[in-house]
This record gives C-alpha cells, structure tokens and sequence, in this order.
C-alpha cells in the first residue's frame, strides 16, 4: 500500500485566517467537490509564500465563494492572502485517478491539471 496524491487544489489564495476556531480549513464546497475532497477529510497544506506545512481537516464552505479559511492553530502558520496548495491523498495498492486545479487569485478554477 502507498500513499498517492488524489486531490489538488493548486494556487489558492487565502480569503481569511481566524485563530479564534477550534482548528481545520474552510474551503468553497464547488472546489471540494471538484477534486474530489470530502467534509472531515485530512488535508496537507503547504504555504507558498513562507514555506510552512501542515495537516488539518476540511469543512465545507459556501459554494462557489472563493472562500479558503485557515482556522484555529493553522492560522498563526498560514495568513490572508498567502498562496497555498491543499493536497489530499489516499492509501492504495491501485492506480489513482488524480483529479488537480489551478485556481486564479479569486479562488476560482483557471485551469484543469492532469
């Protein structure tokens, strides 16, 4: 068994970041389902601006918003307005179909990545 990159949502822009929630991050539910992430799924995060990573879950947010929220400890790494990646992934012994995008500075879907 391996792990393999199944999802990516590829440039995104941090909308908000609230240190104020209990943890996770809050991503436009039409991106999620796009790549395919699903609501309580564990996510890696990788800040293009700093560098910094982590691990969260996802939340669902509202459709076709744009919205890409850092919440709880998370938002001391990562800040509105930084450029992020969010990867997620799955244990398997079988080919997967990766589903990628490229989002624009709105978090809107430039580009389909395969």
């Amino acid at each position: 068994m391996r792990w393999v990159l199944r999802s990516k949502i590829h440039k995104a822009t941090v909308t908000e970041a609230n240190k104020n929630y209990d943890g996770s991050i809050t991503i436009d539910s039409y991106l999620m389902k796009t790549v395919g992430l699903v609501r309580g799924e564990k996510v890696l995060v990788s800040d293009i601006t700093n560098g910094s990573r982590l691990e969260t879950y996802v939340i669902p947010g509202k459709e076709k918003s744009g919205e890409i929220c850092m919440n709880g400890a998370a938002a001391h790494l990562i800040k509105k307005g930084d450029k992020i990646i969010i990867m997620g992934f799955e244990l398997t012994n079988r080919p997967v179909r990766q589903r990628k995008i490229l989002v624009d500075q709105k978090n809107r879907i430039k580009k389909f990545l395969y």
